[in-house]
């Protein structure tokens, strides 16, 4: 399991929601080898008065990433440079993004009426 949460200024998500969601299930999909089916984006546009950052553009961005602890510390790293490639050509540059990975024990997530850990899934988590 994978879901991103997305926090930038209103108008640096403007007509681009489609496109970075696009970008991110990209790397997610690469890195994590994660189905083209399973997608979880939440965007949480900002007016300027509730994003309060110093030293960074109209562009900065925020991504928090929670997923199922098991993955290798290389591919985390992979998935962190497949963001930062992927979110470039929109105009999102390395410096103005900001990436946390949080994972947790599959049993703190409660999906479809179970206990993450007794979950059938679809793909490893392991990678």
């Amino acid at each position: 399991m994978a879901q991103v949460k997305v926090y930038a200024l209103r108008t640096a998500l403007e007509g681009l929601r489609s496109l970075i969601s696009d970008a991110l299930h990209a790397a997610v999909m690469v890195a994590l080898e994660y189905p083209h089916e399973k997608r979880f984006h939440r965007f949480f546009p900002l007016e300027r008065e509730d994003f309060i950052f110093v030293g960074r553009s109209e562009q900065y961005l925020i991504l928090e990433i929670l997923m199922f602890e098991g993955r290798s510390l290389e591919t985390k790293k992979r998935l962190i440079r497949e963001i930062y490639q992927n979110l470039e050509p929109l105009g999102f540059v390395p410096f103005e993004v900001e990436i946390t990975l949080l994972e947790s024990p599959r049993h703190h997530w409660g999906i479809r009426g179970v206990p993450g850990d007794e979950l059938a899934l679809t793909y490893q988590v392991e990678v």
